[in-house]
């Protein structure tokens, strides 16, 4: 029973990103919607990037200098390892697990509350295609934002990492500096960036799904809220695991 209710799902699913991409019916408008969501989307969401960034940069570092840091070992060791969980699972993985819980509840939230209200049926009966003109420009606008967070992301984790070195002189700053120079691999920032696209079309579209397919009142769009967050945050915690195979 559970496999069937996922097919169906996952049929109703597909079917609704086949009338999301289709073409706009009016560009114009596409496109001030897309630079809405754009901001509504991403750019609210730089305050809360860069505040757990911060944070979690300081306390790998001392983490690392802590567990790690030996007299066998190189002093530049902890920036290496710091720059490393940095670019290659915090700034693309975690952090879009934690832009599921904010950015995916208001998208199932927004969409399901029209839904109960009726304004997407209003839509229908004025012939326009409503999954396109309400999903798409989440869709891309999400897109073209989440690879400026991830960048956000990994630069602020790094200027953490500095803090505790400058205030908390848990290691000197060259060794950190030279830990963070130390055999530099270009391909993992994209490699974080190309996971964080794929994460973030997971999260507009499945939240987009359960905020769309509501059905009933108030209590179903907290509900679809909830389901949203929560199939956001599993899907990518698989995807990440291909991904990261397939690209390593």
């Amino acid at each position: 029973m559970l496999i069937i209710n996922f097919l169906v799902a996952f049929g109703r699913y597909l079917m609704l990103m086949g009338r999301s991409f289709s073409r706009p019916e009016r560009m114009r408008m596409f496109m001030k919607k897309y630079v809405k969501e754009m901001s509504q989307l991403g750019v609210d969401s730089i305050g809360i990037v860069l505040l757990i960034s911060f944070f979690i940069g300081a306390v790998i570092c001392i983490q690392m200098k802590l567990n790690i840091q030996s007299p066998w070992m190189p002093r530049w060791v902890s920036g290496y390892t710091t720059r490393e969980i940095m670019l290659l699972e915090f700034s693309s993985s975690i952090m879009c697990l934690i832009l599921a819980g904010k950015v995916g509840s208001n998208i199932a939230s927004e969409l399901g509350t029209m839904r109960v209200t009726q304004q997407i049926d209003a839509l229908e009966i004025m012939g326009v295609n409503s999954a396109s003109y309400l999903i798409l420009p989440k869709i891309m606008g999400l897109i073209t934002i989440m690879p400026f967070l991830v960048i956000f992301s990994s630069a602020m984790g790094i200027v953490g990492a500095y803090a505790t070195a400058y205030i908390g002189h848990v290691l000197p700053p060259n060794d950190l500096t030279l830990g963070l120079q130390h055999d530099f691999n270009a391909w993992f920032m994209w490699m974080s960036i190309i996971k964080s696209i794929f994460f973030a079309f997971i999260i507009a579209s499945v939240s987009s799904y359960f905020g769309y397919s509501v059905e009933g009142g108030s209590v179903e769009v907290g509900k679809a809220s909830t389901n949203a967050v929560v199939s956001s945050s599993v899907l990518i915690l698989f995807s990440d695991v291909f991904l990261t195979q397939l690209l390593s």
